[in-house]
């Protein structure tokens, strides 16, 4: 089960403001978590280096979460407004069929933690969000840059995670929206049997290759954790990528 995210931060109230104003986050009490429909993301003050510059969309330690929207102008609007820092270039992107058929725009907040909106086709939608909601209505998805996809398959299989789609997205909107020269990703999606969303997205990058190796400290900016039952304490995929079930047990 995902339940949500960790995502270390230098200001900590100043970025809870900004996903509340920014992207239909709510607080949950005094200084506990932000919640978006039924997932939440914990903010904690990074001891360690801010955010990695340059970056990229292929950065082995790149990692988003993709938030539904029932209204993507209205949303890429609102998230600009508030403080947003556009990735993907002229704006929301519609991918091709073969990618899903959705519209979807990658930006950073004020810290450089990699974000997405997605809206869904007409009848398109998943299941789980059918229906009319919330301008922000929750988070789809978590995805992570992978080196080797069966590699990591095969880990997150450990953890009761099962495969549940896929695609090779390519062309000129996955260019625009990762904001990349050409590029070639190998998506597959894992989900946990019984939970709808949020599921996790491994994301191969054929081309362009990512720059760097997938190593960073706890408390650095970049390393944020997903929330996840099944494991012990804090750990870490094959590329790095943090776990932690402390906050799900």
């Amino acid at each position: 089960m995902i339940a949500g995210v960790v995502l270390m931060a230098r200001d900590v109230a100043g970025l809870a403001d900004f996903y509340c104003a920014g992207l239909g986050f709510r607080r949950i009490g005094d200084g506990g978590p932000l919640a978006l429909g039924a997932q939440w993301v914990v903010l904690e003050a990074a001891t360690g280096v801010d955010y990695p510059r340059p970056w990229a969309s292929n950065d082995p330690w790149f990692q988003h979460m993709a938030i539904v929207v029932d209204d993507m102008a209205a949303a890429h609007r609102r998230a600009l407004a508030a403080g947003a820092i556009a990735v993907s270039l002229g704006g929301p992107q519609v991918l091709p069929a073969s990618s899903g058929g959705v519209t979807a725009w990658k930006f950073r907040d004020p810290e450089g933690h990699p974000l997405e909106l997605l809206a869904f086709p007409a009848g398109g939608a998943p299941a789980c969000w059918r229906g009319e909601g919330a301008l922000f209505r929750g988070i789809d998805h978590t995805a992570i840059v992978v080196a080797d996809t069966a590699r990591s398959e095969a880990f997150y299989r450990r953890l009761g995670f099962e495969r549940s789609g896929g695609s090779v997205n390519v062309g000129a909107a996955q260019a625009a929206l990762d904001g990349l020269e050409a590029p070639e990703v190998v998506v597959t999606a894992l989900s946990v049997p019984g939970q709808a969303a949020p599921h996790l997205e491994l994301l191969e990058y054929r081309a362009p290759p990512g720059v760097g190796a997938g190593r960073w400290a706890l408390g650095d900016v970049v390393a944020t954790r997903v929330l996840v039952a099944g494991v012990d304490g804090v750990v870490r995929d094959p590329d790095g990528h943090c776990l932690d079930d402390r906050a799900v047990r």
